[in-house]
């Protein structure tokens, strides 16, 4: 019983991370039909921002509490990644938006690889090891721990979460991103701004990537120029399983996809013995993608609906 709930406590910290992701992919896809693959990059601008902004303040206020640490240092990435996603939209995007689909994929791709690029340029090749501002000393639940910095993880992401329903179901900019995503030109003939909601969804969804990447490196302790690309790929794996263009759909999907790895690389690793325990704990999101994607494409929450026209 105890292993069970460890695995479940794994499995929600993972899939929050997943979930928090996984909004970016399916907000823009929701407005644009389109995959913006950067995004996994804009969550490793935000934990590398983060990372030099807990440096600067151990050499500016050393005696800075940590959990003050660590939002300042959110606080800091979410206005820069804001800022890395609507230029990626600007330059990369908006010219493409009427394009075939395939020259879209294909200018993400190139993104992703400048991100990095410049990322390595800025902080180097190797693993930069994230400051613990957080107490190493775990928090026992029935049987199992969890240490402050995950609990922390959960709390950020359920109010994120939170913030953003409320966001889309009770505001004007929240009812200009659902008429867009239903039907743009329409939205556009009632004196919806397109561009600016589209702006808005970019900028939104950065700022959920921003504080996973934070939370990611505090949680791992280790951020790198490449650490975006698996957590991306997990999380449109997420989007998918629960049904792309439904923020819904994101976090059932992150959280579901979180439990998955975490009871395979738990229990389907004890049974066979090691051999696809947590070194393989990858293959178990993409397991998922293909059978979501044979037997129900449109995800657990998606509807099965036409193309625009």
């Amino acid at each position: 019983m105890d292993t069970f709930i460890q695995q479940i406590i794994n499995g929600l910290v993972l899939g929050s991370m997943y979930a928090l992701i996984a909004l970016g992919y399916t907000m823009v896809y929701g407005v644009l039909n389109l995959i913006n693959f950067a995004h996994g990059d804009v969550l490793m601008i935000g934990a590398m921002v983060g990372l030099s902004i807990i440096r600067l303040l151990d050499i500016i206020a050393p005696g800075l509490p940590g959990m003050v640490q660590l939002l300042i240092a959110i606080a800091g990435a979410i206005p820069i990644c804001m800022l890395v996603n609507v230029i990626i939209e600007r330059v990369a995007y908006r010219r493409l938006r009427n394009a075939p689909r395939l020259a879209p994929l294909i200018t993400a791709i190139g993104v992703s690889i400048l991100l990095q690029t410049f990322s390595m340029l800025i902080w180097g090749r190797s693993p930069i090891s994230f400051p613990q501002v957080l107490s190493s000393n775990p928090i026992e639940i029935g049987g199992a721990v969890i240490s402050p910095t995950q609990a922390t993880l959960l709390v950020m992401a359920a109010i994120a979460m939170g913030c953003l329903v409320i966001l889309v179901e009770k505001t004007k900019l929240g009812r200009a991103m659902r008429a867009t995503a239903e039907n743009p030109r329409v939205a556009g003939l009632m004196g919806v701004d397109t561009n600016k909601v589209i702006i808005a969804t970019f900028a939104i969804g950065a700022a959920l990537a921003a504080i996973a990447g934070v939370m990611w490196g505090a949680n791992y302790s280790s951020a790198q120029f490449a650490m975006g690309f698996v957590p991306g790929l997990k999380a449109f794996c997420a989007a998918v399983l629960g049904g792309i263009g439904n923020i819904y759909g994101a976090m059932v999907g992150g959280i579901i996809l979180g439990l998955i790895e975490s009871f395979g690389a738990g229990y389907i690793g004890d049974l066979t013995g090691g051999m696809f325990g947590s070194n393989y704990q990858d293959i178990f999101a993409f397991i998922v993608l293909i059978l979501v994607l044979t037997v129900r494409p449109s995800g657990i929450m998606g509807e099965r609906v036409a193309d625009r026209a």
